[in-house]
């Protein structure tokens, strides 16, 4: 009996340790919004070039996400959690100190990796810690509450630590949390699997770096097209560069070994929609953030707690959501319950196209900001499972890697996407003489109308899917041998 119990208290002590880094990891996606418009003023940054402190981070956290799920199976779950883990408190440390926008920029980028790199290592060893399906669903719905806490606590941390301490401290408060953490894994974490040496032909690093590259390109393009137009010969080049990289990760995929993504997965006409729906949404997700952190400063005047607190309503809501999602797809059905969230969604975006220069809290944050909680409580938790219902067995680690990859990028092509755009349109309104705070009312306006007409389009298309997707279960053709995969 002793024994078990000493057993049990250190499985709860290391899932204890595992989920604080999953709460550091989503942490520090929300934690720096808040601090945006004081980083912005204290290195420098242009309107438009604010956004990489956000992109910086998604991009290499979407690019290697793949890869460090499949490091992990290579080279053992708890080698590669504690260097991942080691990597992102070093690099939070690098933000802090950094005294140039070039120099956060390139260290939020090696805060991705390093999130990229410990994440699907932590899930992994929170599986094998609890082999019992009963206690492994326990975990995994701890796992999801800790994640959604870290994203509701980021916004009001944020704010706190930004006003109390200065902005370094967004970034500092992951280091003794990280690297202490590193420290006591490698007493408390135990993992049988210590990986099968390096056998560096399935280990697909230049596809990793190949798409990563292009990405990066094209969010450069499109944050120079906001600033210079698209005639700049810098943006042109930057365009050009992106075409060759994503040609080139295209062409590695297709001839390596063991590739970073099988194309053949995309088959899955569910899966498909559901990585093109979690990158539209996520565009106006993180778009939402940034905008409404930056309205509520620069506009209405709030200071940093002030705009972490406006934020909280959306990611509470989020998390109640998604509580909510399990009990209305009983009700709706997975596809019902999708739509029904993104039609609040674009509803939500819709609304803050409403923002005033004189507005309030209440009148223009609030209500659209709880609308679009309800997308995205309810999207997340079916665009997973939609998006590996409908693969083999085999392929749903990959499909899984997918969909949290399309959740990064999405956010952060979408940033780039509608912050040129409004930031293009609010520098016009100044040039023809409007005041400095209706005209970026004005730009966020069309950053969030641009987010509803970019959701719903995407919600039209999934809805195609799904439902040419249930007829094709529903009427199999004639020569088909496989059997039909049921309608969600």
């Amino acid at each position: 009996m002793t024994d078990a119990r000493t057993a049990a208290d250190r499985r709860g002590r290391a899932f204890a340790l595992l989920a604080m880094t999953q709460f550091a990891v989503v942490l520090d996606i929300t934690i720096v919004t808040v601090a945006l418009p004081s980083i912005e003023t204290s290195l420098g940054f242009s309107r438009a070039g604010l956004a990489w402190v956000v992109d910086a981070y998604l991009l290499t956290f979407g690019g290697f996400l793949l890869l460090g799920g499949r490091a992990a199976d290579l080279f053992g779950r708890k080698r590669v959690f504690l260097g991942g883990l080691a990597l992102f408190g070093l690099a939070s440390l690098a933000c802090g100190l950094a005294v140039t926008g070039g120099q956060l920029v390139a260290a939020r980028a090696a805060q991705g990796l390093g999130g990229a790199v410990l994440s699907p290592a932590a899930l992994s060893l929170v599986a094998v810690t609890y082999p019992q399906e009963a206690e492994r669903n326990r975990a995994m719905g701890i796992w999801g509450a800790v994640a959604g806490a870290g994203g509701a606590t980021g916004v009001v941390l944020g704010g706190l630590l930004t006003h109390g301490l200065g902005w370094q401290w967004v970034f500092w408060v992951n280091v003794p949390l990280t690297l202490g953490g590193a420290l006591l894994g490698i007493r408390l974490i135990t993992d049988a699997d210590p990986g099968r040496g390096a056998p560096w032909r399935e280990f697909d690093v230049l596809g990793a770096l190949t798409v990563t590259a292009g990405l990066s390109a094209l969010l450069y393009g499109l944050i120079r097209t906001g600033e210079h137009g698209v005639g700049s010969p810098l943006t042109v080049s930057a365009y050009a560069a992106a075409l060759a990289l994503l040609g080139a990760f295209a062409v590695v995929e297709l001839r390596v070994p063991v590739p970073l993504i099988d194309f053949a997965v995309f088959r899955s006409r569910t899966l498909s929609a559901a990585n093109g729906m979690m990158l539209a949404f996520m565009a106006g997700v993180v778009a939402t953030n940034f905008f409404v952190t930056l309205y509520a400063q620069q506009v209405l005047g709030y200071g940093p707690v002030g705009a972490g607190l406006s934020l909280l309503p959306l990611a509470l809501g989020q998390v109640l959501f998604a509580r909510l999602a399990p009990h209305v797809s009983t009700r709706l059905g997975l596809p019902g319950t999708l739509l029904a969230g993104m039609a609040a969604a674009v509803a939500g975006f819709g609304w803050f196209a409403l923002l005033r220069p004189d507005g309030s809290f209440t009148a223009d944050i609030l209500g659209p900001a709880l609308l679009v909680s309800v997308g995205g409580g309810f999207g997340f938790v079916v665009l997973i499972v939609l998006a590996v219902s409908d693969v083999a067995p085999h392929r749903a680690g990959l499909a899984g890697g997918l969909i949290n990859m399309s959740q990064q990028l999405g956010g952060a092509l979408g940033l780039a996407v509608l912050a040129s755009l409004a930031t293009w349109y609010a520098e016009d309104r100044v040039h023809h003489g409007t005041p400095l705070h209706p005209a970026l009312t004005d730009g966020f306006r069309l950053g969030f109308l641009a987010a509803a007409v970019l959701v719903l389009a995407a919600a039209l298309g999934t809805a195609l899917a799904l439902r040419a997707r249930a007829t094709t279960a529903r009427t199999p053709a004639a020569d088909t041998p496989s059997q039909p995969v049921p309608s969600p």
